[in-house]
């Protein structure tokens, strides 16, 4: 897919879900400059974090790298936390998928792990090998959370595709879902209008799932 040329591509059910919810979605360049950023946000009616096959990298919240995973590249990380950040202190609703929500955590100054099954005992497999479209466990949602107003349950089934999870929440944060082995599964910001992050990725689930189809997601 291009070649040796630079290439931007995305994943199409991102795209695709934004438009059957409704909306149109737009792909955007990688811009470093945040008065850039700030212009091409004003132009949004809302901002779409999305995951990433790679990671953030850990100096950025503070920490050396800790395992030989591939790191997402310098623009798309100051792309994604600089957009996060502006969309937080600008009221502009923003949601974050999987790697997206911790590139939002990480903007506002929180940390991740940098990788669950090193770090983490439990019997969860977060990674699975089986396909993403596949509910691989539960998560609680809190009470009186946006998540919560969303989806109307106190439990839900998830699908699940990453090694790498929230660790630490800044103070303007809260949790709103977390999995039964207590990784944290979703983020929301309070007094912001729509400001949430969610690690599982509702873009697989959308077409099969009624929950994940809800306009408030997309």
């Amino acid at each position: 897919m291009g070649g040796k040329e630079p290439t931007y591509f995305l994943r199409a059910r991102y795209l695709q879900a934004i438009q059957e919810a409704g909306g149109m979605p737009l792909v955007l360049p990688l811009v470093l400059d945040r008065a850039q950023q700030a212009f091409l946000l004003q132009r949004l009616d809302g901002l779409l974090v999305t995951g990433s096959g790679s990671d953030l990298a850990p100096r950025f919240y503070g920490e050396p790298q800790r395992y030989p995973f591939q790191r997402m590249s310098e623009e798309r990380a100051q792309l994604e936390l600089g957009l996060s950040k502006l969309a937080f202190e600008h009221q502009v609703p923003t949601l974050g998928i999987c790697g997206g929500m911790q590139s939002m955590n990480v903007a506002l100054g929180g940390t991740l792990i940098q990788d669950i099954p090193a770090q983490i005992s439990t019997k969860i497999q977060h990674l699975p090998k089986k396909s993403a479209t596949i509910m691989a466990h539960s998560v609680h949602i809190e009470p009186k959370t946006l998540l919560r107003r969303i989806v109307k349950k106190s439990s839900i089934s998830v699908n699940s595709s990453h090694h790498q999870a929230v660790k630490t929440i800044p103070l303007s944060v809260h949790m709103s879902a977390v999995a039964p082995d207590g990784v944290i599964e979703a983020i929301e910001a309070a007094g912001h209008p729509f400001w949430l992050g969610v690690q599982w990725h509702p873009e697989f689930l959308y077409n099969q799932d009624v929950l994940q189809k809800q306009s408030d997601f997309f």
